[in-house]
């Protein structure tokens, strides 16, 4: 599967933005998915994640209660609603992908990860 992350900017704090995951090749709704982001000067770090099947989700405790991961079937995306942005949310955001037999299974380790965007840049200013 390939994946096409889209939708990072320049915004202000408090703002809103929606990243969007396009996937092609396969259907992304047969993978578990998830984001990432990386700062300058610091490592890549998880942001949110979402099972294959049952929708369970799990969220960076930094970002929890205003980010939101989402699949959108029809486009064959995930998408990433950000709400009440701040300058240290200001990185550049992978989607990523894990072929897995199992629906209940969400992944938090980027390295559990098998397919990955090519990131979107969100900078946030105070």
């Amino acid at each position: 599967v390939q994946l096409q992350a889209s939708g990072g900017g320049l915004v202000q704090a408090g703002d809103s933005l929606r990243l969007s995951c396009a996937a092609s090749g396969r259907t992304l709704s047969n993978y578990a998915v998830g984001w990432f982001r990386q700062a300058p000067g610091k490592e890549r770090e998880f942001v949110a994640s979402s099972s294959k099947g049952y929708g369970i989700e799990r969220y960076a405790d930094a970002v929890k209660g205003r980010f939101t991961i989402s699949r959108d079937h029809a486009k064959n995306a995930v998408d990433l609603q950000m709400n009440s942005l701040k300058p240290e949310d200001t990185a550049v955001y992978y989607c990523a992908a894990i072929s897995t037999a199992s629906n209940r299974s969400y992944y938090t380790d980027s390295n559990s990860y098998h397919y990955w965007g090519q990131g979107t840049l969100v900078t946030v200013s105070s």
